[in-house]
């Protein structure tokens, strides 16, 4: 075996390891990102936290006829009600508010939580 051919071997070798080594520094990269995503993810669901603390302000929304769960999240969202409306459409599917949103015309608070708003718009609870 020639000099040359030695060396190609031993590149090609260096080579493949320093994509093995990249590609599993990738992946665990990608792990630790989708873990952390998922935690915070989780973490918004179960703990429920206002927009704004104390008093908040008061935002009028309307809820159209015919608006699915994930329209009335967008809603809400886009009126600083909520801060992430899949976090709030998966609250609700875990809730007993599921389906039970009605439309509207509601002043909410951003001082509300989610479950406070969901049980306004469902009409079980009274809004102040």
């Amino acid at each position: 075996m020639s000099m040359r051919n030695t060396l190609w071997k031993a590149g090609l070798a260096l080579a493949g390891a320093a994509f093995r080594v990249a590609f599993y520094a990738a992946v665990a990269v990608l792990i630790f990102w989708i873990m952390k995503y998922s935690y915070q993810f989780g973490y918004d669901v179960f703990n429920q936290q206002p927009m704004s603390p104390g008093d908040g302000q008061i935002v009028t929304i309307v809820v159209p006829q015919g608006a699915d769960d994930q329209a009335i999240g967008g809603i809400l969202e886009a009126k600083g009600l909520i801060g992430n409306k899949y976090v709030f459409f998966v609250q609700q599917f875990l809730s007993g508010y599921r389906g039970k949103l009605e439309p509207g015309t509601y002043q909410l608070s951003t001082a509300y939580t989610p479950t406070r708003i969901m049980g306004i718009l469902s009409g079980e609870e009274a809004s102040p």
